[in-house]
């Protein structure tokens, strides 16, 4: 039987997991808007005991929890709840413990919603200020249970930033008593974000939030902006991220830094981009093993060259259609056929002097795409894009090719996927004009496919997901006349990776960017019907993808052969014994779409790799030579012809020879060896194009070698006896017992031979084996009743049943002695070993 005959294991496990998915929440509106408001005004009651407490918070966590995935449900709601939590907050006569509660019934909405769509809810009135700023002073930065409440007030205090008038005229007269002045509102508020940015806790993010609101306010960025500039450098400069208050310390810097960067305006922040960018290159944030420093690090960066760079829309980007529905109304009523592909007009700044510091930002964002971890690579790679749609296009296009040196060979496989990133990155912008789609589609083919063996595993499923949304931003990107003379290798590319790709991330994000791109560019060769086949949910099985929905694509002449090809060259190699035996039964199938081409091209292909060096290579080869003759062979039945129809007189020879060359190289033996041997077993499929029409021989053959002369049974006794020797393998040696046992058909010497080996048995080590091979000699004597005489049986049965096999080896001993002069076996002698006295 062929493996393709055989069920596929973990089917309907795949399937139930499937169907688990199909039924994700999919909620249509907030549900609990009752019951949340009844909880809430239980607050006052419950919050003084401990139990009724816990039990109301975790009610509403797992309520809100809930929209996790659809949190724009809970919109039309928030601003009823905010009211009822803060109207306790401002209560005068509020218990601290009712208070604290509150804030962090706050902070859980905030969780699920979003600080940005929840802080614009929050009240910013004049005589919001000071209330806020008083509750801070009964606040302990270290107490680790009230977090939730540093946390909600730094972002309510940050949306009070926004108030249009100067904070002076809150200060009315500082001067209280003689030679004693009260400390400002503005510098209060500075002196809780500074106090703030460095707590250990969530208050550090909120707190760089209030700084972005707070300095970039014009009568604040006059007066406070260049001394907190002077106080964040100065703590990154006295900060080591080798300790844990270091990096806590540079972590909160680096996100005020990064927050004011892009909150303030470019006139504003760009006297001290140089400055900071020095101060930051001497951090050597890069070197840091922590990955928040050095995202924040490449944000930062990009944040600063943004700031050196003036913005602007780049006259030179490509654009697809108009922003104006009336221009895209009358340019779809025009004829397709008069369209003429777009111009790119050239660029008007082409003199525009670029600051010195541009070029060690980009630099530091290239170097970035190649960091070890991903949130690093991506915020690289939006850098890149945001950078580079401000540049003229000469040095744009540099940034281009530098982007496409991540893809060498060299290049680890972090590279790669930073690359894609920016590429579909520059892409989605408009970025990479229509003259480089030769180059950047050449090297997305290669990464669509990108696979490296590591140890016992492989990398490079996030480099391959990340081609697969570089297509996607294509399809969005490009007028289809653009893209139409790659159309046939990418729509290739992408049915591969849908269908035969290994991790289902990558086969989702494939058939997602396959079916953007039937439905923006209509080129795709059967696109509408690809896309209702491969679907999400379809290609989630990975065994109905190889085996089922390979079939249907390879049906269309367009994917047959690149599918055939991608299998010989990449999966039948794969690391994953799943996936070379999934592959071997999708050649099988896909053999009989095109026989012709598996006949003259795989096969002697297969066969070219069938005794390769690379144990998996072999492998999958040998079993893939086998689907594909019995494929061949079967087609060959169907249309009532000969399979040497198909099959050439050199690749009949071929096969043929595979078990002896593979026995000649002792590839059965040691490492690998069963793989080999199974691959070996699966070739008995090749031998049914021939040995058909022996099976009705088959008794005369198995009595013509069960003479005890003949060298197969001797050269079959002799192979079990050198597997066994000094063996401890314990299934090795139960599978002997099984195969001697059934030797005892043979006759003459051999059976002897056969019954002493068994004997050795009886008294092995390992009393598993004693008692395993007496139960197999006990149904032996009952199969087969020629091998123990007439007179003596019932006492060899009897011995064999009664004795205690895992008993000690000397009582064992006499035992089995006695059963070999039963048997007229010789019994075996005790060896004494070189040496010994």
């Amino acid at each position: 039987m062929a493996l393709s005959d055989l069920p596929v294991a973990g089917a309907a496990e795949e399937e139930a997991e499937d169907e688990a998915l199909a039924r994700g929440a999919a909620l249509e509106a907030f549900g609990e808007s009752v019951e949340i408001r009844a909880l809430l005004g239980r607050l006052r009651v419950v919050h003084g005991e401990r139990a009724a407490r816990e039990v109301a918070e975790e009610r509403f966590r797992v309520i809100m929890d809930k929209y996790q995935e659809q949190p724009h449900l809970l919109d039309p709601h928030l601003e009823w709840m905010m009211n009822l939590l803060l109207d306790m907050v401002r209560d005068k006569t509020s218990p601290t413990a009712l208070v604290h509660l509150a804030f962090k019934f706050l902070y859980i909405i905030t969780k699920v919603r979003g600080y940005k769509v929840f802080l614009r809810l929050f009240p910013h009135e004049v005589a919001d200020v000071q209330p806020v700023l008083d509750m801070f002073s009964g606040q302990n930065p270290t107490d680790h249970e009230t977090w939730e409440t540093r946390y909600m007030l730094l972002l309510w205090l940050s949306m009070t930033c926004l108030i249009p008038f100067d904070f002076s005229r809150f200060d009315g007269n500082l001067l209280t008593q003689p030679e004693e002045t009260r400390v400002s509102t503005m510098d209060r508020i500075l002196r809780i974000a500074q106090a703030y940015l460095a707590v250990s806790d969530k208050a550090r993010d909120a707190a760089a939030v209030l700084v972005s609101r707070f300095i970039t306010r014009p009568d604040v960025r006059q007066r406070k902006m260049a001394g907190f500039l002077d106080w964040s450098l100065c703590t990154l400069a006295r900060s080591s991220f080798q300790t844990m208050e270091g990096v806590i310390a540079m972590d909160g810097t680096l996100q005020a830094l990064a927050q004011i960067f892009k909150h303030g305006k470019r006139e504003d922040c760009l006297p001290y981009a140089s400055t900071v960018l020095r101060s930051l290159d001497g951090c050597r944030l890069s070197e840091s093993n922590q990955t928040l420093l050095r995202k924040l690090g490449v944000k930062l960066v990009q944040r600063l060259g943004l700031t050196f760079l003036r913005p602007k829309v780049a006259t030179w980007r490509y654009q697809r259609g108009c922003r104006s529905l009336a221009a895209n109304l009358q340019l779809s009523a025009q004829d397709q056929s008069e369209q003429k592909p777009l111009e790119v007009p050239p660029d008007s700044d082409e003199d525009y002097d670029i600051p010195d510091g541009v070029e060690s930002v980009i630099e530091q964002l290239l170097v970035g795409l190649k960091d070890k971890d991903t949130v690093v690579r991506w915020s690289a790679a939006k850098g890149i894009g945001r950078m580079a749609g401000r540049l003229p296009r000469v040095l744009a296009d540099d940034v281009v090719g530098s982007v496409l040196d991540c893809f060498s060979f060299q290049e680890t496989d972090k590279a790669w996927h930073g690359g894609c990133l920016a590429l579909a990155e520059l892409g989605r912008r408009g970025l990479l004009l229509p003259s480089r789609l030769k180059e950047v589609v050449a090297v997305i083919l290669k990464a669509l496919t990108y696979e490296e063996k590591r140890g016992a595993c492989s990398v490079g499923a996030n480099v391959r997901d990340a081609a697969c949304y570089v297509c996607w931003a294509f399809a969005r990107a490009y007028e289809p006349q653009e893209l139409r003379p790659f159309v046939t290798s990418i729509a290739s590319a992408l049915v591969i990776s849908a269908v035969f790709d290994r991790d289902v991330n990558c086969r989702r994000a494939a058939s997602a960017a396959f079916q953007e791109n039937v439905g923006r560019q209509g080129t795709f060769p059967h696109g509408i019907d690809i896309v209702t086949t491969a679907d999400y949910f379809a290609v989630g099985n990975r065994a109905n993808c190889f085996l089922v929905i390979s079939v249907f694509i390879a049906g269309f002449p367009e994917y047959t052969r690149p599918m055939i090809d991608h299998l010989v060259a990449m999966k039948i190699c794969h690391w994953d014994g799943d996936v070379r035996e999934l592959s071997a039964k999708a050649l099988h199938n896909l053999a009989q779409l095109a026989p012709e081409y598996s006949a003259a091209q795989v096969l002697p292909a297969l066969l070219s790799m069938a005794l390769s060096s690379d144990l998996h290579t072999r492998h999958g080869a040998i079993l893939a030579c086998a689907e594909v003759t019995y494929a061949l062979f079967k087609l060959a039945v169907q249309r009532d012809r000969p399979v040497t129809d198909y099959l050439e007189e050199n690749v009949v020879q071929g096969l043929r020879q595979i078990h002896q060359q593979l026995w000649e190289r002792q590839l059965y033996r040691g490492l690998g060896g069963e793989l080999m041997r199974q691959a070996g077993s699966a070739t008995a499929v090749v031998t049914g194009v021939s040995g058909h029409i022996l099976i009705m021989y088959r008794s005369t053959m198995a009595a013509a070698v069960c003479w005890g002369s003949h060298p197969f049974c001797v050269k079959l006794l002799a192979l079990c006896k050198e597997e066994i020797k000094k063996s401890k393998d314990i299934q090795k040696l139960l599978s002997s017992i099984a195969v001697l046992c059934g030797m005892v058909q043979f006759c003459g010497d051999v059976r002897k031979k056969v019954l002493l080996q068994l004997a050795l048995l009886l008294c092995h080590p390992f009393p598993v084996i004693r008692k395993a091979t007496a139960s197999r000699v006990y149904e032996m004597v009952l199969t087969y009743s020629d091998v123990v005489a007439a007179d003596v049986l019932d006492e060899v049965m009897a011995m064999l049943s009664d004795t205690a096999w895992d008993a000690a080896l000397p009582v064992v001993r006499e035992q089995r002695n006695r059963l070999c002069d039963l048997l007229g076996v010789p019994r075996p002698q005790l060896v004494s070993k070189p040496g010994a006295c």
